[in-house]
Formats: structure tokens, sequence, C-alpha cells
């Protein structure tokens, strides 16, 4: 028995914070059978790291009724006594949640926005409606909702437990912390330290989702570029009596932080994220002291603010890429695999995006319905998203501090231009927004494939309205065949002995007055889906489990078997 269990790890570097902090959820060590029998057990997938990626990974595991454990160093959600971290969610992670059966509970708690806007000083430079933009106008889920990390990691945990309750899936260990590793042909082993002793287990598949400061890097011999930034900022978390404009703004030049930017952000329970750029050299202790967070308050509301500071707490960026996301049998996924800087919501909703790209592969290769080949496209995929969200985040990172000389004059003239002319606005650098990343490189996609295919809304045969989760959902895991129009009873009978043969689910898509064919079939009454499998010329468009494009077609021939047989790695 051990005398006491080692704390967790401030996860930003810092073990300074004041305010009130956050009250989060506590859940119960429960001794597993390895350690109460001292019997080691082989598991098909063991995750390791209980935030944001490994929570969803386990989440998208359930969903599939796929054994797996979880084993978290932590008995909650978020970090103690640290930051709520990441606000922003993407449309594509909101997608991914509604498909996990958690969105309705995101939108209830979260704030929808839209519209941003942005100022240098006392001018502001240009607006935006992300409404109007084709990246999401698309979708039945909105542009971006704002909400604590810490309440979508409860609500992933709340619905593992009602996955894992209907059919045995996911085994979450909490208080479980990973103290040594090694891996051979055959398997993996895992030594665990919990508050009850040690014990050993065994794994066929590990993904790391531990964070930046993972052992798993020097276990497994990865390799990585890194960064570090000189830029510093603090952020403070705030609750106001007098409600300040809800839209999301941007400073580059905030005359009320010495011409440092500003971030402004509106939470789940009327609490404000205000992000405050610091002088390279500031003190992180000073600079969270609650009466500099509030002179910085009085100065950005007047003096007659009135709030609560629900928390405070500093922060350094840096970035990192691994150059390998796949070392053996251990998978790097979320901030184990890349790190951003903070701007564009680019760090957690990639890392949601990894967990839901994994998610179905190990699913396809533990059914047997794909051979193992398929998961080294999860390498090829999210390492190409990982490179071009560092290389993004990087070049804001030096927007927002550029370096003396010719990028201080790029950014003062693309300000100033960007006040009159509206073809300048692109080159105001304050955070590309997240959008879901194209696989350019993938060996897994043909065509036109390797692009996300927005959550579209179609009609069922009555005037019941769906959408394209609805369909994923009812697949189970497996890849969907969506047939438009009408079909020959040649390429009825082909497609008939296509899903006798092939891990596969097919959907006839018809226009309005078209006669459906096939039992399974659905309304396209506004072209939305068409449009969203850019299949406006094609006959056929295979969908990934992940609402990612495998492929798409203008006939049922074999350019369709070679997609099915590329999307499962067996080509």
């Amino acid at each position: 028995m051990l005398d006491s269990f080692a704390p967790v790890a401030f996860t930003n570097g810092y073990e300074f914070t004041e305010g009130t902090g956050y009250a989060l959820p506590t859940y119960p060590f429960v001794a597993p059978t390895e350690l109460t029998q001292q019997k080691r057990v082989r598991h098909d997938v063991v995750i390791v790291g209980g935030g944001m990626s490994g929570l969803t990974l386990a989440c998208g595991l359930a969903l599939q009724g796929v054994r797996a454990v979880l084993l978290d160093e932590d008995n909650t959600v978020g970090v103690k006594g640290a930051s709520s971290r990441g606000i922003c969610y993407t449309q594509k992670s909101l997608e991914i949640f509604e498909r996990y059966g958690i969105y309705e509970r995101i939108a209830r708690k979260g704030i929808q926005w839209s519209v941003g806007r942005t100022f240098a000083g006392q001018d502001e430079v240009f607006s935006f409606d992300l409404r109007a933009q084709s990246n999401f106008n698309l979708s039945e889920q909105p542009a971006f909702i704002n909400i604590q990390q810490f309440y979508i990691e409860g609500y992933l945990v709340e619905r593992i437990q009602e996955l894992t309750a209907q059919r045995p899936s996911v085994d979450l260990r909490w208080s479980s912390r990973v103290t040594a590793f090694e891996q051979n042909a055959d398997f993996a082993t895992l030594t665990v330290q919990t508050p009850q002793g040690n014990y050993v287990l065994e794994a066929r598949h590990v993904i790391d989702a531990t964070g930046s400061h993972t052992p798993f890097h020097a276990w497994c011999g990865a390799t990585l570029d890194a960064r570090r930034g000189d830029d510093r900022w603090c952020i403070a978390d705030v609750r106001f009596k007098n409600r300040p404009p809800t839209e999301r703004h941007t400073w580059v030049e905030a005359p009320f932080n010495d011409n440092r930017a500003v971030w402004q952000h509106l939470m789940g329970d009327e609490v404000w994220r205000i992000d405050y750029q610091m002088a390279p050299n500031a003190d992180p202790a000073e600079v969270s002291r609650e009466e500099q967070v509030r002179e910085r308050l009085r100065r950005q509301f007047g003096d007659d603010i009135a709030c609560d500071i629900v928390w405070v707490g500093p922060y350094a960026y840096r970035s990192q890429c691994l150059h390998q996301l796949r070392k053996g049998r251990v998978f790097f996924m979320g901030d184990t695999a890349k790190l951003v800087s903070p701007f564009g919501a680019r760090g957690g909703n990639t890392g949601i995006a990894d967990a839901d790209n994994l998610a179905w592969k190990l699913g396809a290769v533990l059914r047997g319905e794909a051979p193992e080949q398929l998961l080294n496209s999860y390498n090829d995929e999210r390492l190409e998203a990982a490179q071009q969200n560092v290389l993004v985040t990087n070049r804001t990172a030096r927007f927002l501090r550029p370096a003396d000389g010719i990028e201080k004059v790029f950014r003062q003239a693309a300000i100033a231009l960007a006040k009159r002319h509206s073809f300048a606005r692109n080159f105001v650098n304050t955070g590309r927004m997240a959008v879901a990343n194209n696989y350019s490189r993938s060996e897994a996609c043909r065509g036109d494939g390797g692009v996300s295919v927005q959550n579209v809304g179609f009609q069922w045969s009555g005037a019941q309205r769906g959408k394209l989760n609805d369909v994923l959902r009812w697949a189970e895991g497996q890849l969907v065949l969506f047939c438009f129009g009408t079909l020959s009873a040649t390429e009825l009978a082909r497609l008939g002995r296509l899903l006798e043969q092939a891990p596969l689910r097919a959907v006839q898509v018809l226009s309005p007055g078209q006669k459906a064919q096939a039992r399974e079939h659905l309304i396209d009454d506004r072209g939305l889906l068409r449009a969203a499998c850019r299949a406006e010329n094609k006959r056929w468009a295979l969908v990934r489990p992940d609402a990612y494009l495998a492929a798409n077609g203008v006939g049922l021939d074999g350019n369709l078997i070679r997609g099915i047989e590329k999307a499962l790695a067996m080509a």
C-alpha cells in the first residue's frame, strides 16, 4: 500500500494561479482485477490520459462496443488548481460530439458565436461572420461554441458510462499513473501506479494522450521539432455584473494594454475569458496577481467595473510536432502529437479529430473488417494535420509578436491597409480559425477524397428531417456508400453483390420526385448532401465513419471497388 499518491503536474508549466477556481467532479478509484488478483491481463486497447483526446477516443470506441481501458493519473476532469484550458470548439468538433451523443449538452451550456470584431488602437480594422463562409454554412452545427473544456470532458465521461452500462466496453480507471513501459513484436507492457499499489497490464495497442509532458516520447524514442516562443500571456476568467458584448473581440494593439494584444470571449456560466499579451520579460507571478488583473480590467472596461475573478493564470506558448505519430504499438494524439500556440483554436480541436480518426480504424481492425495496415493511415493523415496546424499558428504568433525590422513594418502596413481596403484584411493574422484539415497525402483516399463532409440536413421518405450523422450512426462504424439518383437493374444487382461481400452500408440519395429503388433511401431536397460530398457530377460517394470523403465516382464500377479497398487498406 502506498502512503500517498503523487500529485499531478500543472499542464501550463506554471504552478501559480489565483481566483476562486472551478469546482470539478471527482471519480473514485476502483481496484481492477490485475491489482486485486495480481493477474496480468492483455487488452486490445489501452488509452493513457483522460483529457479531451483520450476521452473522445474512449467514447468513439464505446459507441462501437470496442473493449478498451483508459488510465488517468488524476481523479477528475480538467486540471486541479490550474486553468479552464480550451474554450473554443469548432464546427467539426461539434459534429463529432453530435455523432457521439453529447452535443445537446454542449449547446445548452455553451455560447454560440460566429461574429468576430478586430481592433487596432481605437479603430475597428474589420469584422467577420463565419455563417457566411462556405466552410461553415452547410452543417447542422454552428461555426463555434465557447465552453470550458472540463464541461466537455465531464460530458464525455457521462456518455462513456451510459454506453458501457448498455454493453461492456470502456473501463475508466482513475488515479492510475503509468510509470514504466516496454513493447515487443507481440504486445506492450505497462506498469501502473495506484493509491493501492502497482500492477502490470499488457496491451495490443497503446494510445498516448497524456499531454505535452508525456514520458512516452522517451520510452518509444520518438523525435520531434520544437520551438519555444518568448511571448507571454495572462488569462483572466471573469464574471461581470455589467455584461460586455457577446461577440468575439480581438485587439491587435489594445491602448488599455500597453498596445499589446487582447482577446475577449464569452463562455458558459456567464464567464468571460480575457487574454492579455504581456511583456516578453514579464514575471508570471506578478502579472497574475489579482490587483494587477483588476487594474487591467479597469483600464479596459472603466472605473465602474464590477466583476468576480474566477481564475487567473499565465502561459507562454511553445510549438512542437513529432516526426511520426506511431511508434510500434503506440499512437500519439492530442498534445503528445503536437503543441501549437492557442491562436485559432487549433489545439484541442485537432486532438478531438485525432481521436475520431483513430476510433473507427481501431474498431474496423479489431472486428476483422480491415487489416492492421489500416492503422498506418492514422499517421499519414493526422501528421499532415499536425504539421499544417503548427505552421499556421506559428505564423500567427510571429504576427502578434513580430521581430524587429521588416516583420514590424509589414504588420503596421497590414493594419493600416485593412482599415481602408478589404483585400488587406487577410494580412491581419490574429488566428486563422480552425477548420477540418484535408488529407492530401493519405493512401486511404482517392480522387476528391480526404475532405471533411459537413453534417448536412436532408429529408427522409416522410416529412421527417435527417442529417448525415444519423446515417453514420446507423452504419455503426462501417463505410457508407451514397448512390445518387436512379439505378439501372445492372447497377442494383452489382450493388447487392457488393454489400454481401464488403463491410459497407449503402443508401440511395434521391432528388425530389424521384422514385425509391432501395429500402435505405433519403431525399436530398436542398442538394446539400451532394454538395458536401463534392458529387455534383458524380453517381456515388464513399464516406468514412469519421465523416471524411474516401472517394467518389461516376459509375458503380471498378473505381468504386478500388475506393473501398483503399479506404480499408486492402489494396
